[in-house]
């Protein structure tokens, strides 16, 4: 899945990329620690079995069978531990006598000549079970988990006992713990991603379908957006097809009136042209038949205006640029035939105007029109197809006309497209062909712009919307 920062599916994995994380790791640190209690509870557990060995095995009586026998000192030794034997083996205890003038203190042989930390100097307090626990620093710099508990043995005296384990067994087994979680978390958050991704695709593919749909609309492949969307799209695709519905209504409205004001207008300049055609050489008659012509020429200008204003609104009308211009080329040669104009025509195959056929055969026409009056023998036509960098806006669409005739100036190019500017009254014409491609051209956001042609006369270039 490709990520843009402008995207909804980015945002969406994005939101829910972050969601996972933040759960899995607020929930690993959360069993992390739970683990990690219940493994000293385990090892305290231990620790205070231990302890309460060692204090039981101290308050036997003495034998006095014994005599000085000291094999009851080495059955406290080990507590049953064979660590407390083993010199700085990370397992030690201590019974330190606290009541007496003269210490007396017994120790593990693990012990060496080190000694252990009294929790008591430490400021730890008894917890309610009667002893002391934290972690200290014993020998070695040692980090072990101690247990402390003042002991009363009556006639023997007042003790500290205290036994201490090596905490790297803690740390080692809540290492393993986290090992494993992470790479179970690893492996979940794997899949919550995978998921994540599938459902944000699933999930916004109805909008995938409206949009294939719409361009399909502006395209021309279709007209309305069909198929079955969820609930939640479905009034999107209902209000999309009203719209386009009211849009050819309104364009087809304006299609009538159009028509109807241009036969409401028509008729009553034939009329007086007609009148006016009956008094012959009568100088009134001339001047109103001069300026019938030039209202006739005016309305149908702007009644064109008005027809492909409403046309160029149409959603989803689109015309295959080829076979017009070739077609174009063969009429033009029939039609300038007596001059022996040669037109050649080359275009981009599949280039697609977004737009009226008929409007295209009009401003083309016009512009290869102009050429054949000013060229000397040849008019070359080229349709280009532009794309745009990453395919996010639509092509554009470059129809080039160049003749081999005089040509224009820079200043002549900016009269030219005037309505009505002609110069040079010998061509025939009305002086309207430029403006009106620029005006419809305008219509569908387009441009004409005039240059200088590669072989010798003018280039005239229509920039125009494509598919």
């Amino acid at each position: 899945m490709k990520l843009r920062s402008n995207s909804l599916a980015t945002r969406l994995f994005l939101s829910a990329t972050a969601w996972v994380v933040a759960i899995l790791l607020i929930t690993g640190i959360v069993l992390s620690s739970v683990y990690k209690r219940s493994v000293e509870r385990a090892f305290d557990r231990r620790l205070n079995f231990y302890l309460r060995t060692l204090i039981a095995e101290a308050a036997q009586p003495e034998d006095p069978n014994d005599k000085g026998d000291k094999s009851s000192d080495r059955s406290v030794q080990s507590l049953g531990e064979p660590l407390f034997d083993l010199p700085l083996s990370g397992w030690y205890w201590r019974m330190a006598r606290i009541d007496g003038d003269k210490p007396e203190v017994r120790a593990s042989r693990s012990l060496w000549d080190a000694t252990l930390p009294k929790l008591e100097d430490m400021g730890i307090e008894l917890d309610q079970s009667g002893v002391r626990l934290a972690y200290v620093n014993g020998p070695d710099d040692q980090r072990l988990r101690m247990v402390e508990r003042p002991v009363d043995l009556g006639t023997e005296g007042k003790y500290l006992a205290s036994v201490a384990g090596d905490a790297s067994e803690i740390d080692d087994e809540t290492w393993a713990f986290n090992t494993y979680l992470a790479a179970t978390f690893a492996a979940l958050s794997i899949g919550l991603l995978l998921t994540t991704i599938f459902q944000v695709r699933f999930g916004l593919a109805p909008l995938k379908r409206i949009s294939s749909g719409l361009a399909a609309i502006r395209s021309g492949d279709a007209e309305r957006l069909e198929g079955n969307f969820p609930e939640e799209i479905a009034p999107l695709a209902r209000e999309t097809n009203a719209l386009l519905d009211a849009n050819r209504a309104i364009v087809e409205r304006s299609r009538t009136h159009v028509g109807n004001l241009a036969h409401a207008i028509k008729t009553p300049l034939s009329v007086i042209v007609n009148e006016a055609g009956t008094h012959g050489s009568d100088p009134f008659a001339l001047k109103i038949l001069e300026q019938a012509d030039i209202m006739r020429d005016q309305v149908a200008h702007h009644l064109e205006r008005a027809r492909i204003a409403a046309r160029a609104q149409t959603i989803g009308t689109v015309t295959l640029v080829g076979p017009v211009i070739e077609a174009l080329g063969r009429t033009m040669e029939k039609i300038h035939r007596d001059r022996d104009i040669l037109i050649d025509v080359e275009a981009a195959a599949g280039a697609k105007f977004r737009g009226e056929r008929q409007d295209l055969e009009e401003m083309t026409g016009n512009l290869v029109d102009n050429a054949c009056k000013w060229a000397e023998q040849r008019v070359f036509i080229e349709v280009l197809l532009e794309l745009t960098p990453g395919g996010a806006l639509d092509p554009t669409l470059r129809i080039i006309v160049d003749d081999d005739g005089p040509g224009l100036s820079p200043e002549q190019r900016s009269q030219v497209a005037i309505r009505g500017q002609r110069l040079d009254e010998t061509k025939p014409g009305s002086g309207l062909g430029l403006s009106i491609v620029t005006d419809l051209a305008a219509l569908y956001g387009g441009s004409l712009r005039l240059g200088a042609a590669p072989i010798g006369g003018l280039r005239a270039e229509l920039i125009l919307p494509g598919v």
